[in-house]
């Protein structure tokens, strides 16, 4: 049995170690994040295109790494800039509730919450260049009275709505859509 169980794992884990990631490359708005890679056949995208996008994120980053839901809202950035469309014709808002929350931290206030894994928010980075990028982030102020996170803990920058359930019925009825990635 525990061959069978040893040979079903490696089988799973095999599509994973070939990935090839080597395409991938963050730019042309955040250099440092949002890794996206080309599509062949896929050129450039109308100029005229529109974008009202809302990231919903609950999940907290991995030990030490940034936040994949975070960093979605930045390949989408990336990826459709490199593809044509104008900055500005693209608005996106990352809405952050449950134990993601704690990755909108300063990095004092991080280090001082009982419940983050204390030191510096390693999403911090990543938050400030999305914020200097125009993308807004919603802290749930449910999510934030579980925590104990106040507004003065936030990194500056970063919105508080009553609820996520709020922001995004809010945003929803302003032409935003969901992305469920």
């Amino acid at each position: 049995m525990r061959t069978i169980i040893t040979i079903a794992l490696a089988l799973a884990a095999a599509p994973l170690a070939a990935q090839d990631m080597s395409a991938f490359k963050p730019g042309p708005v955040l250099e440092g994040f949002g890794a996206h890679a080309p599509v062949p056949g896929v050129d450039q995208l109308p100029v005229d295109s529109e974008f009202a996008i809302a990231f919903d994120v609950a999940t907290p980053a991995p030990e030490g790494g940034v936040n994949r839901g975070f960093d979605s809202a930045a390949r989408f950035l990336n990826m459709h800039v490199a593809h044509g469309v104008p900055q500005d014709n693209i608005r996106l808002v990352v809405v952050v509730h449950g134990k993601a929350a704690l990755e909108l931290l300063s990095d004092e206030a991080h280090a001082a919450n009982p419940l983050s894994r204390q030191g510096d928010n390693p999403s911090r980075a990543l938050v400030e260049a999305l914020l200097e990028a125009d993308v807004r982030f919603v802290l749930c102020g449910q999510s934030a009275a579980v925590y104990g996170i106040k507004p003065e803990n936030l990194i500056p920058g970063v919105e508080m709505s009553l609820s996520a359930m709020t922001a995004h019925a809010l945003l929803q009825q302003r032409g935003f859509t969901v992305n469920p990635f």
